[in-house]
């Protein structure tokens, strides 16, 4: 193993809340990018020195070596930088399937969505971007938010505005030069949520794919009748496991995404690279509120 970001998921299994836990004793991490050392006789799409991610939950990632079934495994090229593969199989895929399966976007739609600065939330953008897609990105207030603002511009983002502002007459200065969005990406909760649905399209679409805020999806009933919204939640380990059999819809995906950091379009989310031996610091920094940084176990 070369490196293992630590996701909100890992903390999650080891706090056992997690909807998936792997039997004890176990080896914490669902995501990372691995070097090829050895290959057994029978397997036939892999070699030494070949990079590659892993494509199935609770195999463990922070460690230096492992052994894994060939199938479990899922070959990077060798031109995607490390710290870009070690990050690829959750977060950008979560983008790329919310922004593909649930609505027809086309160049000029909106997007709108919550916990805009996750590492999710940044593929998002790029992701989007790359489509011709327009993005509203909601982040919490906080004391450097002009810094925050400044760097998901830079990835793409159309435009990025506190929760408050969700409920501030200002949002109708928006809607002047960008459409209502027909896609709302939650990964909070509350009233972030609530909120943020009021400004879809009539039949748009909400998917929940967090609850950060540990509080209720609650919906209006107007929003229920007068708009006919509809309400769907996505889970990429879900996704995985029925596509287990289907390697076409898994390596188109991964294609896609490969040519996008390719095209310099997908970028690392921002992130801190920590020795392994300081895992006890990178641990705690990574359950910090307001964390915009990925922490990375080098390994």
């Amino acid at each position: 193993m070369l490196a293992s970001p630590i996701n909100p998921a890992d903390i999650n299994v080891i706090q056992g809340t997690y909807p998936t836990l792997p039997p004890l004793p176990a080896v914490g991490g669902n995501e990372g990018v691995g070097e090829v050392l050895e290959v057994g006789r029978r397997v036939t799409a892999l070699k030494p020195g070949d990079r590659v991610i892993l494509a199935v939950n609770n195999l463990g990632t922070w460690r230096t070596q492992g052994v894994f079934p060939e199938e479990a495994l899922l070959p990077v090229p060798s031109d995607v930088p490390v710290l870009c593969a070690a990050t690829l199989s959750v977060n950008p895929c979560t983008a790329f399937r919310m922004l593909a399966d649930f609505e027809r976007l086309a160049p000029g739609d909106s997007v709108i969505q919550n916990a805009a600065n996750s590492g999710v939330g940044q593929a998002v953008i790029q992701i989007a971007k790359a489509s011709g897609i327009k993005t509203i990105n909601v982040v919490r207030d906080r004391a450097d938010l002009p810094k925050l603002v400044e760097r998901l511009v830079a990835l793409g983002a159309d435009h990025v505005i506190t929760e408050e502002m969700l409920r501030k007459p200002e949002m109708k200065d928006i809607f002047k030069d960008t459409p209502k969005p027909r896609l709302a990406l939650n990964c909070v909760g509350g009233k972030s949520t609530t909120e943020m649905l009021r400004h879809l399209q009539p039949k748009g679409t909400m998917v929940t794919y967090g609850g950060m805020a540990k509080q209720p999806v609650t919906v209006p009933v107007r929003a229920f009748i007068f708009q006919d919204v509809r309400l769907r939640g996505f889970w990429m380990s879900q996704w995985r496991k029925d596509h287990a059999q289907d390697r076409d819809s898994v390596s188109s995906m991964m294609d896609a995404l490969f040519q996008l950091i390719r095209r310099g379009q997908l970028s690392t989310p921002a992130c801190t690279p920590v020795p392994l031996q300081d895992y006890r610091a990178a641990l705690e920094n990574s359950m910090k509120p307001f964390t915009s940084s990925k922490q990375i176990l080098l390994l």
